[in-house]
């Protein structure tokens, strides 16, 4: 396996750090609008909001995890 590879590999991985981002911000619009339009339900929906956040940063963590042991671990054996 080469380099190259290998990093294009943790940058695959390091993407999904990305989307999760742009992925909270959009939970978060949405769930800012959902409160605005419906104040009585505000528990409901910051509850759901925070168990998505969760899900999404634990992704995000994940993948930054891969990517750390992609770049050290593999790119260990080709040095």
């Amino acid at each position: 396996m080469t380099l190259g590879l290998i990093a294009i590999g943790a940058g695959i991985a390091a993407l999904c750090g990305a989307g999760a981002a742009i992925g909270m911000g959009n939970a978060t619009g949405r769930a800012t609008e959902a409160i605005a339009r419906q104040p009585e339900a505000a528990g409901k929906i910051n509850s759901s909001l925070m168990f998505g956040l969760i899900m999404m940063e634990t992704c995000a963590v994940y993948a930054l995890l891969v990517s750390i042991l992609i770049v050290f671990i593999l790119g260990a054996k080709v040095v």
